[in-house]
């Protein structure tokens, strides 16, 4: 049975029993991302999807400035205390700042296909600085067109990257469109942001899981991330792309399963 709670800001539902996770969906999506994920998960967890601020049941809410660290901090406000917070792309940003912030808030921090900088820099791999370009060009003239092709992007490598693009694409027209502003403000975080010097400050029991066929947070990365935030787990799955939780949903429920498994077992030990 699905709750929806609505307050003065935003709106997020509710499904499952047991230990609070949270789920943040990445750019351009929404909740509806995680449609077929949760019922992997909602027998043994209490599940909620929060939308991002400016897209889907939260499009009405675009926080000026739209910052990494306002977007924290308006999911903050609706975070079940001590939950597992986990983030998928631009949410997994936005989940270690929240973990960053308010530490007090979480039991655990997992992120899927994320990291502290999606944009190539010196000796640094990601996103190539002129496809994040073309995505804003494109924006301008044509929102579904510019999702449509970051969808085959995030999708490509994955053996099933035809069913995981309908699949995707199928959830999240479920939702409202998002706002404007978000698309164009959110694009400009994953070029800009950057909080590598940051996630040291990161304390609670933290879970990274890549796809090694990622091509929007490339697997030469991980190193890197691991050398910013030792105290992290890493785990690559060989066969997933940039959403693995589509591609790969059993594997990624076992994962998230021992993951919090062993922070409850920390917590009463």
């Amino acid at each position: 049975m699905e709750s929806l709670h609505k307050s003065s800001a935003l709106v997020s539902r509710t499904q499952g029993t047991g230990l609070d996770i949270v789920f943040l969906h990445g750019w351009g999506m929404n909740s509806g991302a995680f449609t077929s994920f949760i019922p992997y998960l909602d027998k043994n967890f209490q599940v909620t999807t929060i939308d991002l601020p400016g897209f889907g049941e939260n499009s009405h809410y675009v926080p000026a400035p739209y910052s990494v660290e306002n977007l924290a901090d308006a999911i903050i406000q609706h975070l079940p205390d001590k939950c597992v917070l986990v983030g998928w792309s631009l949410g997994g940003l936005v989940a270690q700042k929240v973990a960053i912030l308010a530490p007090d808030k979480l039991a655990g921090l997992v992120t899927i296909a994320s990291t502290p900088r999606f944009i190539a820099g010196p000796c640094w791999p990601g996103i190539a600085a002129d496809l994040l370009t073309m995505f804003e060009a494109q924006l301008e003239k044509n929102y579904q067109k510019t999702l449509e092709r970051f969808l085959a992007i995030q999708a490509m490598g994955s053996e099933t990257a035809k069913q995981d693009i309908k699949a995707i694409r199928q959830q999240v027209t479920k939702y409202p469109d998002p706002a404007e502003e978000a698309l164009k403000k959110g694009l400009r975080i994953l070029s800009s942001e950057d909080i590598r010097q940051e996630i040291c400050r990161i304390v609670v029991p933290t879970l990274r899981l890549y796809g090694r066929l990622d091509s929007l947070v490339p697997t030469s990365s991980v190193d890197r991330i691991c050398e910013l935030h030792p105290q992290a787990d890493a785990v690559v799955l060989p066969h997933a792309s940039h959403a693995p939780f589509i591609s790969h949903p059993q594997q990624t429920a076992d994962i998230l399963f021992r993951f919090v498994a062993d922070v409850h077992q920390q917590k009463a030990s």
